[in-house]
């Protein structure tokens, strides 16, 4: 066998450990951090709490979470930010809630109520209802978002008094389904893919139900191949006996939905020095992503091209 030909082996990838991570010097640090964020912190001071708790030189996060949202904010740290988009792109999960009775400008409690109705749904007509907002969808994204529009965020034309009118675009929710009802309020759980806002599924739901409706509560619980059994608190990781390091992932946590090959290091090296790798045997990936591993490290990713991994991206890391 050569350099560049190699035998795969299968690798489950259903769930993802945590490992121990490769620091060469103070500040280097590579893995996942699923913090569990607490309501009224933003995204990008979470990623700062983090970046001084782990003594990080690099940080960035897997998709913004409302500062009124709860739950998980996939943090990446040095050459886990390589893995970034994988997890960004994932399906993600959510468990929120809605009053019934009133829309505002920003479809949650945080802004000023713009429509008001006396009327209620019943149970039956939200569940006669839910199979439309399934599928792929056009949706209206909220004015008090993070798009850009002319080079600014929609939210800071929005709080300037701006009438901000956004363009529907595609999305694709997997599943809405009802959890509880009470009359006054309802409680759902979705999963939905890049781009969808809860937020607008609710200000969706209250039009078509004629009551009109904002979201109260809203959980993230889960983010690509990440998920709650991976998050930890806030607050445990800013205690005094806190261990951070044993809540890190590896850098391919962030890999966990693609397709995984095991390699020699001959064959490491070669993808490293960006030169294709022919993959041999029946449980080869035929086409689409993988990654590549060497002893219990990532090495690289990318597209598989006439039965080669073709590496887009390499890893600095040691075996």
């Amino acid at each position: 066998m050569t350099a560049n030909e190699h035998e795969t082996a299968p690798v489950p990838t259903d769930d993802v450990a945590p490992r121990t991570q490769f620091r060469s010097k103070r500040g280097e640090v590579n893995g996942w951090l699923v913090l569990d964020k607490p309501v009224g912190m933003t995204s990008t001071h979470a990623v700062s709490c983090m970046k001084r708790i782990f003594n990080a030189k690099k940080a960035g996060h897997a998709g913004t979470l409302d500062p009124l949202a709860s739950g998980l904010l996939p943090i990446a740290f040095g050459e886990a930010t390589k893995t970034v988009p994988f997890v960004q792109d994932g399906e993600k999960a959510y468990r929120f809630r809605v009053q019934w009775g009133s829309q505002t400008d920003t479809d949650d409690t945080e802004g000023r109520v713009v429509a008001s109705s006396d009327r209620r749904p019943t149970r039956e007509a939200i569940e006669d209802l839910l199979p439309q907002f399934t599928g792929v969808l056009m949706q209206r994204p909220p004015a008090f978002s993070a798009i850009k529009v002319n080079g600014e965020r929609a939210y800071d034309r929005a709080r300037e008094g701006e009438i901000v009118e956004l363009a529907a675009r595609p999305i694709t929710v997997h599943a809405l389904d009802l959890v509880s009802f009470n009359g006054d309020e309802a409680v759902f759980e979705a999963k939905c893919g890049k781009g969808t806002y809860v937020r607008a599924i609710a200000r969706d739901l209250g039009e078509a139900l004629g009551c009109f409706g904002h979201v109260t509560a809203l959980r993230r619980t889960r983010v690509g191949p990440l998920s709650e059994s991976h998050s930890v608190p806030l607050a445990a990781l800013e205690a005094d006996d806190a261990a951070p390091f044993d809540h890190l992932l590896p850098v391919e946590a962030g890999l966990g939905e693609v397709p995984h090959v095991v390699v020699t290091r001959d064959a490491a090296a070669h993808l490293r020095r960006g030169q294709s790798l022919v993959l041999l045997g029946r449980n080869a990936p035929a086409g689409g992503m993988a990654y590549a591993s060497c002893g219990g490290v990532v090495v690289a990713f990318g597209p598989i091209e006439q039965g080669a991994l073709v590496p887009h991206r390499v890893f600095n890391l040691r075996f």
